[in-house]
């Protein structure tokens, strides 16, 4: 029996790890300031901003805070791609003149929305232009880019209209499972040492059953006893 469980437990984690494996979330960050920008600037804001890819969904959530900026804000995007990792220029992939719903007009706020890799309104359309000529080609381009770190989030103001604060956007090392994957393998392991339990408590009756009939005496019904 234990034996049986471990299998069926064994059996279980590798379904689930097969299901994770088709399920790829990479993220991507950058710690935004005006040293980082091209040229350097002594703009003294911060920011932050996190990348999340899911290859399942195609999407990409993107999140952003800032704070101290100079000027007021005007734009918002990802550049891709420079010709070297973390240095240079490039033209914006992603939509233009801003992300959708980024905060215009103010020195700090925050920013949180998922874009469809596949929809062309999720890129600058010369980008697209410029990567085959297709959401999908133009998604392979920008992914690329991020995981060569040629990519850079940027925030424009009035008073840095190339960019105020930027950073290049480089690959978060991969954390445990969600919790809600953790949480549903522990149901999945509880739900077969439960089902164990109750077969050993069912054993255990019978044993006591056939003991108060005596039948176990002299090694008699040995199947049951």
């Amino acid at each position: 029996m234990k034996r049986k469980v471990s299998s069926l437990a064994t059996t279980l984690l590798m379904l689930t790890c097969m299901s994770l494996s088709h399920a790829t979330i990479i993220r991507y960050s950058a710690n935004l300031d005006g040293p980082g920008e091209s040229p350097p600037n002594a703009s003294s804001a911060t920011g932050y901003a996190l990348i999340t890819i899911d290859d399942v969904f195609d999407t990409m959530r993107v999140q952003a805070t800032f704070a101290g900026l100079l000027g007021t804000t005007t734009a918002a995007h990802i550049h891709c791609c420079t010709s070297s990792p973390s240095t240079g220029t490039a033209g914006v992939a992603t939509t233009v003149p801003s992300f959708v719903g980024f905060p215009i007009g103010v020195t700090s706020g925050s920013y949180d929305e998922t874009l469809d890799l596949l929809s062309l309104s999720s890129y600058n359309a010369a980008f697209v232009t410029a990567n085959g000529g297709a959401a999908a080609s133009a998604a392979g381009a920008l992914l690329t880019g991020l995981s060569s770190n040629e990519a850079y989030f940027n925030i424009h103001t009035l008073v840095f209209p190339g960019g105020e604060i930027r950073g290049f956007l480089t690959k978060v090392s991969q954390g445990v499972p969600e919790p809600a994957t953790l949480a549903l393998l522990g149901l999945g392991i509880a739900g077969i040492v439960c089902q164990r339990r109750k077969r050993l408590t069912a054993s255990d009756s019978q044993k006591r059953a056939a003991t108060n009939l005596g039948l176990c005496d002299g090694g008699r019904h040995e199947s049951t006893c």
